[in-house]
Formats: structure tokens, C-alpha cells, sequence
């Protein structure tokens, strides 16, 4: 994966925050998973703007989706420009999470007004986005 920006489009999104920051991401991963009866065809992710949260666990919205409904509030993943990175076989190397996030901010200038993305593309395999300017 490259390290050169990639420009995102916002995704709105259906999410559950953590209470506890980044401690709390599988927590809230498993609220949120509890409000669908299938996550088939979903896109989740997780985002974080340190260095103190908030930690959200998020689901793209998809066509009659009813975020009341479902008891979830609504926001938008701010679109533009990040760094992107990979960790394959994310759920045996948590570790890699945080070490690709800083691998990612050597020599880029992070935009501190926008959190940083992880998109859960596969039970394999995590995207991670690094806001730049």
C-alpha cells in the first residue's frame, strides 16, 4: 500500500462511541454489530482523533437504513485528502494498528482536525487512513 494521499469522499455513517477511547473499540464494535440482524455487505469503521478520543466504532449507511430505528446516532467521516496503509490478519496483530498510524505520519503533516480512519474491508484485512493536509 502507498504511502502518497488518497482523497476519500465523506461516508456518512451510523456509529457507537467508546467510553473509554481506544480500550473500548471492541466494545463498542459488539454494540453496534448487536443492532443488525445481518452485517452482510456492510462497511464498518473506526475512528479515532487523538490523542483522547473519541473512539467510534461506524457503519456506512446504506439505502432504508433508519438510524432511529436502530437507537444509533448519524455523522459523516470527513472527506479528503489521507496517507493509506494496510495490516493483513488485523485481529492477531492489534499491535500493527498503532505502528501503522505512525509509520504513516513520518514526514506527512497530519491534519489534527480529522480522525484517523480504519476501514474493516475484510475479517483479513484493515485499511488505515491518516488525515493529511
Amino acid at each position: 500500500m502507498t504511502h502518497e494521499p488518497v482523497v476519500l469522499a465523506e461516508i456518512p455513517v451510523m456509529y457507537v462511541e467508546s467510553a473509554t477511547g481506544l480500550a473500548g473499540a471492541a466494545d463498542a464494535f459488539d454494540r453496534l454489530e448487536a443492532r443488525f440482524a445481518s452485517l452482510r455487505g456492510r462497511k464498518f469503521y473506526g475512528t479515532f482523533l487523538p490523542p483522547d478520543g473519541p473512539y467510534r466504532a461506524c457503519v456506512a449507511i446504506e439505502p432504508g437504513d433508519d438510524a432511529a430505528a436502530l437507537g444509533l446516532p448519524t455523522w459523516t467521516i470527513p472527506g479528503g485528502k489521507y496517507r493509506r496503509g494496510k495490516v493483513l490478519n488485523w485481529s492477531a496483530n492489534m499491535a500493527e494498528i498503532g505502528k501503522t498510524f505512525a509509520r504513516l505520519a513520518e514526514n506527512a503533516q497530519r491534519d489534527a482536525s480529522r480522525p484517523g480512519v480504519e476501514f474493516y474491508r475484510s475479517e483479513k484485512e484493515l485499511v488505515l487512513f491518516l488525515p493529511v493536509t
